[in-house]
């Protein structure tokens, strides 16, 4: 019984690798010349096939096997990655998945899963049947097969009379029944081992081993006048729970460049890579080292250098060796620095964090109340490593932005079949980073919009070259910081939003009464509204009016904003606002009445006082702030404070995206470590409130949405505006 910790580990290893393999598999097309293209996709299916080999798991290593077969004629150059090719390594993807989601969840793969499978390896098994060296054929062709063969591999081959036999046994091998000796020796009926080396990496700590479990591997140099057939089929019985790869004397050197890759993941010298490729024999190494001590102006010479001047090595080989040296070492010493950590360890993590801010803040009031010096200099030293220890534990949380946007790779792909349109995705700001919770939560949003981009904005390729546009067009995903958030934008180069569409629809479902007097952009937010669409007819993608009122409510659940901007005939640009992190921030405390406020400091410009910028209007609506007009709003009046007015009010600037405005305050009570509570069911319908924290005093503070507060000011402002028009007119 296998635990299900070891399960757990194995089905997110394997969710790892189908991405990088769909990532690659989407950009094959375009770079079908690039052998590492191929290399990351065979690398995945062999990782997946030899861990689920493991753990027994033998419809995913049935299926991953006649992939990776395909895989490996492709890394050859026998088969050709086509667009048919690669969308069918693509269906492959989408079944690995579903097997991998069956065994996270415990369930058997059904009757129609198994049919897709079948079907699919049917269709893999059919390419591998078009290549000449997998027909059996008649022995009187193997002649031309072998000249052909000589001919392609004339430029840039490596010099050696010998096959080079690259086999690693899988891990039933010896629970299957099979002796993997019984091969080595098979093979001397075909002619003589020049040289061997046993792999023994793989071998685990005497604690963990099985004694049932094959670890083996064998490079073997082989001398042999058998064609490439009658070497294969002497491992019939163990191909499908083995990796072989068989090179003819006088291969290409990339056959030998690709066999280097393959080695195992240990620190070698370039002479043992080399011989372990099987391009060296030990004999060939010994005498080098020796004409290498021997050289007298230089005996520090690199050996690489050595090997090429004597045209032991050709010169790819050499540098192959030396980039699987340097991968090696980078990859040591990224598995030193790396550790996989339980999302919800760090969750329990940012929660200790906040309980500890705010006993350190109880303590610094003690402290201050008790006016002892000595312990007010203690709780400051404490709040300062308190704070050291905010950040890094939040940092732990922040991971870039670039993984979720490059999933969506593969929507624009299928999204552009299904519709017939040619659309380009491209992405920036990939390296911004945020809180892996809103990375989580965003998803699903960013895949709305981005549908409806391709479905409502860019246009048919004809109509785009009516209006001079590029047949092709382009959908642009990009992420930025800006005061204290991530800005994320989907933007596309379409036709744009039809504002007396979208009024006309809106007054047709009664949204807005006829006659009402909108600005743009409350025209361009009508979309927003739930069972809102402008699409004549319905389809799989849209026309229900579900998604963007989605959109906005997931946004808003994440304490975030959404808006549009848009150019009739020219494209349209969401953008969505989100905060760094949901868990603690810096805040502001201000205080109205008996009552504390927090605001977040990173949107914090500046603070006023409220009767020296506002002279004789300070009952009205504006500040002129050094010549630039500020709406504000008293958190008195707006949340209805009861008591006595303050003599001297305070005006805390708040600025969010290009918007400022200021908030009217009885009182400015300093920066603030704030824990992040979120509210109960009762304040659902409260925009201007984003939260709550609980003060060192055991009080509550509320903690004001100051985009929502924001966008309250400027939905009145804008309303003024359109009433005072419509007035003149």
């Amino acid at each position: 019984m296998i635990p299900d910790e070891y399960l757990q580990t194995f089905v997110v290893e394997c969710r790892e690798l189908l991405e990088q393999m769909e990532e690659a598999l989407l950009i094959v097309e375009q770079a079908a010349e690039d052998p590492e293209i191929i290399n990351a996709i065979f690398r995945a299916a062999h990782t997946i096939k030899g861990s689920a080999g493991m753990f027994g798991i033998d419809a995913i290593v049935e299926f991953t096997h006649a992939a990776e077969s395909v895989l490996d004629r492709v890394r050859s150059g026998d088969i050709t990655m086509s667009s048919v090719l690669a969308a069918l390594f693509i269906e492959v993807h989408d079944h690995l998945r579903e097997l991998i989601n069956h065994v996270a969840e415990g369930t058997q793969a059904g009757e129609e899963t198994d049919h897709r499978g079948n079907n699919l390896i049917a269709q893999l098994e059919a390419h591998l049947g078009g290549t000449k060296e997998d027909r059996p054929g008649n022995p009187g062709e193997m002649p031309v097969v072998q000249e052909a063969k000589l001919e392609r591999e004339q430029s840039g081959a490596v010099g050696t009379d010998h096959w080079h036999l690259s086999l690693r046994f899988g891990p039933e091998v010896f629970r299957n029944g099979m002796d993997p000796f019984s091969f080595v020796r098979c093979l001397c009926s075909l002619g003589s081992i020049v040289q061997l080396v046993t792999l023994i990496d793989a071998i685990p700590d005497a604690e963990h081993m099985d004694s049932e479990t094959c670890y083996l591997g064998f490079e073997i140099s082989f001398s042999s006048e058998a064609d490439k057939l009658a070497i294969e089929s002497i491992f019939n019985f163990v191909r499908s729970d083995c990796l072989i790869r068989i090179l003819p004397p006088h291969s290409k050197a990339s056959e030998y460049q690709r066999l280097i890759q393959a080695l195992p993941e240990q620190e070698m010298r370039l002479g043992e890579i080399l011989v372990k490729c099987g391009t060296l024999t030990p004999e060939e190494l010994d005498s080098i080292l020796r004409l290498q001590s021997e050289h007298g102006d230089d005996p520090q010479r690199p050996i690489g250098e050595v090997l090429v001047e004597q045209q032991m090595v050709s010169p790819p080989v050499v540098e192959a060796a030396l980039e699987k040296q340097k991968q090696v070492k980078e990859n040591k010493k990224n598995e030193a620095n790396l550790i996989r950590v339980d999302a919800e360890k760090l969750d329990e993590l940012i929660n200790l964090v906040g309980e500890l801010i705010i006993a350190g803040a109880g303590t610094n009031l003690i402290a201050r109340r008790a006016g002892m010096a000595d312990l007010m200099e203690s709780t400051a030293t404490l709040s300062r490593l308190v704070e050291e220890v905010r950040d890094s534990a939040l940092a732990l949380r922040m991971v870039q932005i670039g993984a979720t946007f490059n999933r969506f790779q593969r929507v624009v792909r299928d999204v552009s079949k299904e519709l017939g349109k040619d659309v380009d995705l491209v992405i920036s700001g990939a390296e911004t980073e945020l809180d892996k919770t809103v990375v989580e939560k965003i998803g699903d949003p960013l895949t709305h919009l981005v549908r409806n981009s391709m479905d409502h904005g860019i246009e048919p390729a004809e109509l785009r070259m009516v209006r001079g546009k590029p047949a092709k067009g382009t959908l642009m995903l990009n992420a930025y910081h800006d005061a204290g958030s991530i800005v994320i934008e989907v933007s596309d180069d379409g036709g744009g939003l039809n504002k007396e569409k979208i009024l006309a629809k809106a007054i047709e479902r009664g949204l807005v009464s006829e006659g009402a007097m909108l600005t743009d952009k409350e025209i361009y937010n009508l979309i927003f509204e739930a069972g809102f669409s402008t699409a004549d007819a319905v389809s799989n993608l849209s026309g229900r009016g579900v998604g963007m009122d989605v959109v906005r409510r997931n946004i808003q659940a994440l304490r975030g904003t959404v808006d549009l901007d848009s150019v009739e005939g020219q494209g349209s640009t969401v953008r969505i606002r989100l905060p760094l992190t949901l868990a603690i921030i810096d805040g502001f405390m201000v205080g109205v009445g008996n009552a504390a406020y927090v605001i977040p400091l990173d949107m914090v410009v500046e603070c006023i006082e409220l009767r020296a910028w506002a002279g004789d209007e300070g009952d009205g609506q504006y500040l002129n702030l050094r010549g630039e007009v500020l709406p504000y709003r008293r958190l008195r009046d707006h949340f209805d404070m009861q008591g006595e007015q303050v003599q001297r009010e305070n005006v805390v600037v708040v600025g969010y995206g290009d918007h400022k405005a200021g908030l009217v305050v009885d009182k400015l009570m300093g920066e603030f470590q704030t824990v992040i509570k979120p509210l109960g069911k009762l304040f659902k319908g409260e925009k201007s409130i984003g939260g709550f924290t609980i003060l060192g005093s055991g009080e509550v503070a509320l903690i004001v949405d100051v985009p929502g507060l924001m966008g309250q000011i400027e939905h009145e402002r804008e309303a003024s505006e359109v009433a005072l028009a419509a007035a003149s007119k």
